[in-house]
């Protein structure tokens, strides 16, 4: 959530910036504005008032000393006058803060300078490729006809038991989602990273502190009865660990790494590129978090770009890395990279993971903050990327692995999964 006093002391930047995200609510912004002067009149009004019936107390006190009974008595009808103004001032208070949080709540976060303009995917920066595309052997298969031939998932059987996009891994299919959701963690915590296993429902306090409400409701899966949302990444709930909490400045980096399902409407998506694994309700998925110090959290930033790479050029895939036009970007973020890996049967890219900075964007609607060197609290920065995202791994893997004879899982995995060769 953005921060009032930056909004009236940057308003101009603020408009330049929304417009790059290609925002086009912008007079929220004056209405924030406007919210705010009201809230602060209110305030002072009530302060004002409030300081009168303290000093007339006093007053009242010192005249019943002396003997001023009819003074006393026509002060206190004075201070009952006053103090019937209070109640309805809080009130009037608590109804503009509500309605200015709901304003800031509609805000996006503002996109770094580094954001390139644009609208759309096709508008996003490559900013690096690594790796070498195969040259697949005739015959060569798309994964949805891999997992059949090998029985690796049984999609028919998903939809039997749930519906459509809820697959079933069996056998060697469940034992390679086993093996790669342990060697990420295993990548992860070797750098540093704390693992977590949290839930996988969320309150409402925690969806908000993430900045999935109120900006993805309808995506998320919602249990009604109890008001839990079923989690879209692992990010949501592995972030709000220290939501409300104030770190020590040298507890800083936090660097935090868990897997988990994720659940996904994906509400509008169709056509010949959600096929088999491209787009599903449930995949699993391992995250990376870190809080950060505002001055370093860029640097952050491109330590777990480059921990993403290593990790991507580990499994043998060909990649790019592009950087996030406004237009493409979340509406928490302030800066993101993608992670896509080619899949030569399908002949396209497919995105595995973004890697993103939220600034303070997260931190301020969770209350993270931090003590500086002067005492000072200071709201930390939150970072996250996808470390990986297994369905499209699992698409890359089987698609450009593949030879006459079988997958031929890469070398990283193969201890993982006990096996050099799916046959």
């Amino acid at each position: 959530m953005l921060q009032v006093n930056y909004i009236r002391q940057n308003r101009e930047t603020v408009l330049e910036r929304l417009a790059i995200k290609n925002f086009k609510n912008t007079e929220l912004v004056d209405e924030v504005l406007k919210l705010d002067d009201e809230r602060k009149r209110l305030q002072n009004e009530f302060d004002s008032n409030q300081a009168k019936v303290n000093s007339a107390s006093k007053e009242i006190g010192n005249l019943m000393r002396t003997g001023d009974k009819d003074g006393a008595e026509a002060l206190k009808q004075e201070v009952a006058t006053i103090k019937q103004t209070l109640e309805p001032l809080k009130q009037q208070m608590a109804d503009v803060e509500t309605q200015l949080q709901n304003k800031l709540l509609q805000l996006p976060n503002l996109p770094s300078p580094l954001v390139p303009a644009g609208k759309t995917p096709e508008d996003n920066e490559v900013v690096k490729e690594g790796g070498e595309k195969p040259v697949l052997h005739e015959g060569a298969q798309p994964h949805w006809e891999l997992t059949t031939k090998y029985k690796l998932i049984d999609f028919e059987l998903g939809t039997k038991i749930t519906g459509s996009g809820f697959p079933v891994y069996t056998g060697q299919g469940a034992r390679l989602q086993r093996a790669l959701i342990q060697y990420f963690l295993n990548f992860n915590t070797a750098a540093g990273y704390l693992e977590y296993l949290p839930p996988f429902m969320v309150n409402e306090d925690s969806a908000y502190a993430t900045g999935q409400l109120p900006d993805k409701e309808g995506q998320m899966y919602h249990a009604t009865a109890d008001n839990f949302y079923l989690i879209p990444t692992a990010e949501v709930p592995v972030t709000n660990v220290y939501r409300d909490t104030i770190l020590k400045e040298d507890e800083l980096p936090v660097k935090m790494t868990a897997y988990s399902p994720c659940f996904r409407r994906e509400a509008g998506s169709y056509g010949k590129d959600v096929r088999g694994l491209n787009r599903l309700h449930q995949f699993e998925k391992v995250e990376i978090i870190q809080l950060a110090h505002p001055e370093k959290s860029y640097e952050v930033l491109e330590e777990m770009v480059a921990h993403v790479e290593r990790l991507v050029q580990s499994l043998e895939l060909p990649y790019r890395i592009l950087r996030l036009c406004g237009g493409d970007m979340s509406f928490t973020s302030a800066l993101t990279y993608d992670f896509e890996v080619y899949s030569t049967a399908q002949q396209r890219w497919l995105e595995v993971s973004s890697v993103s900075n939220f600034e303070s964007f997260q931190s301020n609607r969770m209350k993270c903050r931090y003590k500086d060197a002067n005492g000072k609290t200071q709201l930390v920065h939150s970072l996250n990327g996808s470390s990986l995202a297994l369905p499209r791994i699992v698409a890359a893997i089987l698609e450009n692995h593949q030879k006459e004879d079988g997958i031929h899982l890469p070398k990283a995995l193969q201890p993982y999964f006990g096996k050099e060769v799916i046959s």
